[in-house]
């Protein structure tokens, strides 16, 4: 988890904007116009919460201060629409998709117990709209001695794939995935120490009967000391208090039921070990939740420059193929990959048999060197990379996410029973960057991702269980921040939503009875 850039800013509580949705609008707007720039104001002075850091008591006639305070973190930055964007340089029809996703799924015909390991591939280029929208007063979880308040933010996706027609200036557009969700930046960790009002609102224990041999012991009446059973200076047996305990040896104890005003204070307080998560519904059937954090690459989380991605050999790197290791590697390795930035290897293009394809590794992903996406195809973030080539820009932030982490705390994965039959999804990966672009003098925010899910379905020849990865990359700016064209294309293909409505379409200019 990550502190807030200054401490004084969380306990002078009292300073901050009493109206949230006109003031936050304006304090993003400065932000923008600062020379400092918006990632840096954002970022400025974020470190890792520790133990020894100072943690703020928390009390009930402070809570509208502390929801008036409430810390989203970099997922500031998020608020607002974004929609998919296409560098001049990318495509000479900027209406073709900046999206790339590669998608495996099993063949027709196969099940578990048939032919194993037959497969199908779609590659597809896609336009997007994700919308951000900030949950005012945040969300208060409560856990006794300890509470915590997330900044939320609800998420919208919508993407349709582009696909030429037989005309080759006639684009079709069809939609392919709706997501929706939060985000939460996991920050502002209390203490909530028992006090006198709160015992008495949650007491449910009666008082100390009077026949109770010890009641004397219970000052306040309720069983709220702990009891220590000793051997006296008489060689008599007596329970004594904590307090009166003095080091001596104690032969059994009899545990307090009640809280004394001000349990709790001493801790230990929870640490999250993770500042942001991520939970998402997906219609085909499967609930995410993952749980991440910013990436800091240098001396702080703002990284200088433009996010770097490998070129040649070096990105032949199956942590981001859409060909897994359990899949062949395409006859090829880390040690001797295949070098996408040069065309494909000439037998991606010629019939292959035992003699020259004798494990079967190439022919079984052929297809996929062999689509005319390539190296997307293979490689879909290197989409994210040329897509950057010739931009200006000025430094990011990386927020890494999953599913299944290495240590400490987990996400995981919600499956229907159809898709947890079929086509299993165990595990998914995702990075997102953050960038800061200056064109025409101005500085923009860009939005870059890349979402990897996979499916184990069927076997291979040996029987063990094959990985296919599910990929997703795109690049996106705000609305206000592409150009005509671009924004013209959105408003028509994502006027409205596109669940059933008794409700008429509002706020749509091509909405028609």
């Amino acid at each position: 988890m990550l502190k807030r850039k200054d401490f004084a800013d969380e306990i002078n509580l009292p300073q901050v904007a009493k109206n949230l949705d006109i003031n936050k609008k304006e304090a993003l707007f400065e932000t923008a116009q600062d020379s400092t720039g918006i990632l840096e104001n954002l970022m400025s002075g974020y470190t890792k919460l520790v133990i020894e850091d100072p943690i703020r008591p928390f009390n009930e006639d402070k809570l509208q201060q502390v929801v008036n305070n409430v810390d989203y973190g970099i997922l500031n930055a998020l608020e607002g629409t974004w929609v998919s964007y296409n560098h001049n340089g990318q495509n000479n029809n900027k209406s073709i998709g900046s999206g790339i996703h590669t998608t495996i799924l099993p063949s027709p015909g196969t099940s578990q117990g048939t032919i194993p390991g037959k497969y199908s591939f779609a590659c597809e280029e896609y336009i997007e709209k994700l919308t951000f929208d900030l949950v005012e007063g945040g969300v208060r979880n409560r856990g006794g001695a300890n509470e915590q308040f997330c900044g939320a933010v609800k998420y919208e996706q919508s993407i349709k794939s582009v696909n030429k027609v037989s005309d080759e200036n006639s684009l079709k557009y069809t939609p392919i995935h709706e997501e929706n969700g939060m985000y939460l930046w996991l920050s502002d960790v209390f203490n909530y120490a028992a006090t006198n009002k709160t015992i008495t609102e949650d007491r449910g224990i009666h008082p100390i009967a009077p026949n109770n041999p010890n009641k004397d012991l219970y000052k306040s009446g309720f069983q709220d000391e702990t009891l220590f059973l000793i051997v006296n200076d008489k060689g008599e047996k007596e329970y004594v208090t904590l307090e009166n305990l003095n080091g001596r040896e104690y032969l059994e104890i009899i545990a307090a039921k009640e809280l004394k005003s001000g349990a709790g204070q001493t801790g230990p307080y929870f640490i999250p070990d993770y500042s942001i998560s991520r939970s998402g519904v997906i219609p085909h059937g499967s609930t995410i939740t993952l749980l991440g954090d910013l990436v800091q690459l240098g001396p702080t989380f703002l990284n200088e420059g433009s996010p770097q991605f490998p070129k040649g050999d070096a990105a032949w790197k199956y942590d981001h193929l859409s060909i897994s290791r359990t899949m062949g590697g395409a006859g090829a390795s880390e040690t001797h990959p295949i070098n996408l930035d040069k065309p494909a290897p000439a037998w991606v293009f010629e019939d292959l048999n035992d003699e020259n394809d004798p494990g079967e590794n190439k022919i079984y992903t052929q297809r996929i060197l062999a689509h005319p996406l390539y190296p997307y195809s293979v490689r879909p973030d290197l989409r994210l990379r040329d897509n950057n080539t010739g931009e200006n820009i000025k430094n990011y932030v990386l927020i890494q996410m999953s599913s299944k982490n290495k240590t400490g705390a987990q996400g995981g994965i919600l499956n229907i029973p159809f898709v947890n039959r079929f086509v299993p999804t165990v595990e998914m990966n995702m990075k997102m960057w953050i960038e800061t672009v200056v064109e025409d003098g101005k500085e923009i925010l860009q939005l870059q991702y890349e979402q990897i899910i996979f499916f184990e379905f069927d076997f291979g020849d040996d029987g063990g269980t094959t990985s296919w990865p599910h990929i997703q990359v795109n690049t996106l700016r705000k609305i206000e921040d592409v150009s005509l064209d671009q924004r013209r294309l959105i408003e028509e293909q994502f006027c409205s939503n596109k669940t059933k409505s008794s409700a008429q379409a509002s706020g749509c200019p091509y909405h028609k009875e």
